[in-house]
């Protein structure tokens, strides 16, 4: 994914049943933050931050969507157990991952594994990507994020 370029469609299935397409999207601003691992404190951590501003995205018309490869189970016991008021996308497969080049080699315990980069996109009413987050620290992450969306928002 290149910045002030489209992002090529896809579908995913999302938590609450639903299978989310991105064109279908298309007339708002959206935040996609991926994530390493459900339940995990980091992610919690991240995803709390989210749910926090939550409102204030949505006063701009904002959808955020967060995005692991975990199962829709585990996405929907993660959810349920924040309360979080936003879907979560499973992406088993890796595709939209390897879309926006998030699965990278870690260290893991001194070992290497594979696995997604926390990093967060925002892309803007017409599915142009805006900005991007990579190798996010979790504080603040969501108030620059929202500072973004804000941003757009004025000039549109």
């Amino acid at each position: 994914m290149t910045l002030n370029e489209p992002v090529p469609d896809f579908t995913l299935p999302a938590t609450g049943g639903q299978q989310i397409q991105l064109s279908a999207l298309r007339g708002a601003p959206l935040v996609l933050y991926f994530y390493p691992r459900d339940a995990t404190p980091g992610c919690t951590d991240e995803s709390l931050q989210f749910k926090a501003s939550f409102e204030e995205f949505r006063t701009l018309g904002c959808t955020i969507l967060g995005l692991s490869r975990d199962s829709i189970a585990s996405h929907e016991r993660f959810r349920a157990k924040l309360e979080l008021p936003f879907h979560l996308l499973s992406d088993t497969e890796e595709v939209v991952c390897g879309l926006f080049d998030v699965i990278k080699e870690k260290t893991l315990y001194g070992k290497p594994v594979r696995g997604i980069e926390r990093s967060t996109f925002v892309i803007d009413a017409t599915g142009i990507l805006r900005q991007e987050w990579r190798k996010v620290a979790v504080p603040h992450h969501a108030q620059a994020v929202l500072d973004v969306v804000k941003s757009l928002s004025s000039h549109s």
